[in-house]
């Protein structure tokens, strides 16, 4: 029994594609007080907390990508980073039934502007949050450990 597990485990690896690209925003603010907030939204179709990402657009950079993907779905523009701080991997669940596998880079955009029409508005629910409350509600556990992160980073460049 062990070789058809393996062989099965063999057939499975052969027709695994790999993981679609998308980009992503980490949008963020210093409160008055100096603590970092995140912007977290609901996802439209199964309202678990998520960042604004979107597929690769042939016109513009990643860090482009994931700057518009803020605007459109949250209403935030700002002072997005060229480098990514990191990526995260998860499963789409896409509208025929299938998933797909998806690798998010993900971008530090400082929220400077929240706009008050824009694409997706009343399409989810967006709320301002600590990072730790950021890391709890989101289910991915490498964004989870990226948010931690990020903290951490963001003060170390901010005094």
């Amino acid at each position: 029994m062990p070789i058809l597990s393996r062989l099965a485990s063999d057939v499975q690896l052969m027709f695994r594609r790999p993981p679609r690209q998308q980009y992503a925003a980490l949008c963020y603010r210093m409160t008055n007080d100096n603590r970092v907030e995140i912007l977290l939204q609901t996802s439209r179709d199964t309202g678990r907390w998520v960042i604004p990402k979107g597929w690769p657009m042939a016109d513009k950079g990643p860090h482009e990508v994931a700057a518009q993907e803020a605007y459109e779905e949250a209403g935030v523009r700002g002072k997005v980073d060229k480098t990514s701080i990191g990526c995260f991997l998860y499963r789409k669940g896409m509208k025929d039934g299938f998933t797909v596998d998806c690798k998010v880079q993900v971008y530090a955009l400082e929220v400077t502007e929240i706009a008050k029409k824009f694409k997706e508005k009343g399409e989810r629910r967006a709320e301002w949050v600590s990072c730790q409350e950021a890391a709890n509600r989101v289910q991915e556990p490498m964004l989870k450990l990226l948010i931690l992160g990020f903290e951490t980073e963001l003060r170390q460049r901010k005094p």
